[in-house]
C-alpha cells in the first residue's frame, strides 16, 4: 500500500533508532509551551506557602544564592513536594495518552480501566497488612508500596484485557469491563480497610484521597526511574500508535506486531500509573483530562505523548497550589482534580451519546 494513503502524522516524522516521533510544527510549539508552563508553575509552587518567598527568591536559592532559611524552606520542605507533583503529573498524563490512543477511546484511562484501582488495592494491602512505608512486611509486601502497587495494577490490567478479548479488543467492551473490575477492586480495598487496625485504616484512608502532603524524595525516585525507562519505550511506540488508529487489519498489513505493541503500551501505562499511585495515592482524572487538553491544544487526532505528559504535570501542580493556598486548610490534591475532572467526564459522555443518537 502506498504511503500516500497514511495520515500525515504517520508519513512525516523524525526517527532516532527505535524512536519514531511525528513532526508537526504546532505539536512542537505546544510541547515547548507546556514545558515552559511546567517550569513556571513548578517555581510558583515552591514559592507558594505561609513563608513569604518570591519567585526570584526561589530561583536564587535553587542556583545556590539563598540564605540558610530559604534553603531550608526550599530544599527540605517544598522542593520534594513540587518534584513529586511534576513526576505524578508526567506519569499520569503519559499513561492516559497511551491508554486512550491504544483503545481509540477517550474514556479508556487508567482510572476507568481498573489500573488505578488495582494499584490502589495493592498499596492499601501493603499499608494494612505490611505496616505501610516503602519497606513493609515480608514476602511480596517486603518489596514496598511501589512494587506491590505495580503488581496490583498489572493484575488488574491483565484481568480487564483478558475479559475484553473476543478475537480482538473492542474499545467500549474494555471500558465496560474496566468499570466492573474497578468496582470489584474498590470492594476489596474497602474490605481491607474494615479489617485493618485503626491507625493503619486511618493512614490508608488519608492516602486514598490522593495527596502530595508529606511526600519525600523516597517517593520521587521510583517515579523518576520509571519515567527514564518507560518514556523512551512509549515514544518508540508513537508511530505504531498512529497506524493502529486506522484499524487492526490495516496495521497488520503494514507489518505492525499488534499483540507485542499492545502489551508494551499496556505495560508502560500500568507501570507509570502504579508509580504515581504508590507515591501520592489515586490522583483522580488527571490521566483522563490531560491527554484531551493536549490533543485540543495541539489540534491532533490523538493525544500527543510528550505534550500530554507535560499538561498532566501542569494540572497536578496547579491543583496542588490551589489546594494549599486558595482553600481553607489544606485540601488533598486528588479531591480538587476530581472536582475538575468529573464534570468534564459527564460532558464527554453526554457529547458521545448525542453523537451516537
Amino acid at each position: 500500500m502506498s504511503t500516500s494513503t497514511l495520515p500525515a502524522e504517520v508519513r512525516t516524522g523524525v526517527r532516532i533508532g527505535p524512536l519514531g516521533l511525528p513532526w508537526r510544527a504546532r505539536v512542537l510549539t505546544v510541547t515547548l509551551a507546556c514545558l515552559v508552563a511546567v517550569a513556571l508553575v513548578f517555581t510558583a509552587g515552591i514559592a507558594a506557602g505561609s513563608a513569604n518567598l518570591t519567585i526570584v527568591d526561589v530561583v536564587r536559592t535553587l542556583t545556590g544564592g539563598g540564605t540558610k532559611a530559604t534553603e531550608f524552606i526550599v530544599f527540605e520542605l517544598r522542593l520534594p513536594r513540587a518534584a513529586a507533583g511534576v513526576a505524578v503529573g508526567l506519569c499520569l498524563g503519559l499513561a492516559g495518552a497511551l491508554t486512550q490512543t491504544f483503545s481509540r477511546n477517550p474514556l479508556a484511562t487508567p482510572d476507568i480501566l481498573g489500573v488505578t484501582s488495582g494499584a490502589s488495592a495493592g498499596a492499601v494491602a501493603a499499608i494494612v497488612l505490611g505496616g505501610g512505608g516503602y519497606s513493609v512486611g515480608a514476602s511480596l509486601l517486603g518489596f514496598g508500596i511501589p512494587v506491590v502497587a505495580t503488581v496490583g495494577g498489572l493484575a488488574a490490567a491483565a484481568l480487564v484485557y483478558g475479559l475484553s478479548w473476543r478475537g480482538g479488543v473492542d474499545s467500549y467492551r474494555i471500558v465496560l469491563i474496566g468499570i466492573g473490575v474497578t468496582a470489584s477492586l474498590g470492594g476489596l480495598t474497602s474490605y481491607l480497610l474494615v479489617h485493618a487496625q485503626l491507625t493503619q485504616a486511618t493512614a490508608a484512608t488519608q492516602w486514598l484521597v490522593g495527596s502530595l502532603s508529606g511526600v519525600s524524595w523516597a517517593s520521587v525516585w521510583p517515579m523518576a526511574v520509571a519515567l527514564a525507562v518507560v518514556l523512551p519505550l512509549a515514544l518508540a511506540q508513537s508511530a505504531p500508535l498512529g497506524i493502529t488508529q486506522l484499524g487492526d487489519e490495516f496495521s497488520r498489513s503494514l507489518g505492525v506486531a499488534l499483540q507485542r505493541h499492545r502489551l508494551v503500551v499496556i505495560a508502560a501505562a500500568v507501570v507509570l500509573t502504579s508509580m504515581a499511585v504508590s507515591a501520592a495515592g489515586p490522583v483522580e482524572f488527571v490521566a483522563f483530562v490531560a491527554p484531551q487538553l493536549a490533543r485540543r491544544l495541539a489540534g491532533t487526532a490523538r493525544p500527543p505523548l510528550l505534550a500530554s505528559a507535560l499538561v498532566g504535570a501542569v494540572v497536578v501542580l496547579v491543583a496542588d497550589v490551589i489546594a494549599r493556598v486558595a482553600m481553607p486548610g489544606e485540601l488533598p490534591v486528588g479531591i480538587l482534580t476530581a472536582i475538575i475532572g468529573a464534570p468534564y467526564l459527564i460532558w464527554l459522555l453526554t457529547r458521545h451519546k448525542e453523537a451516537m443518537a
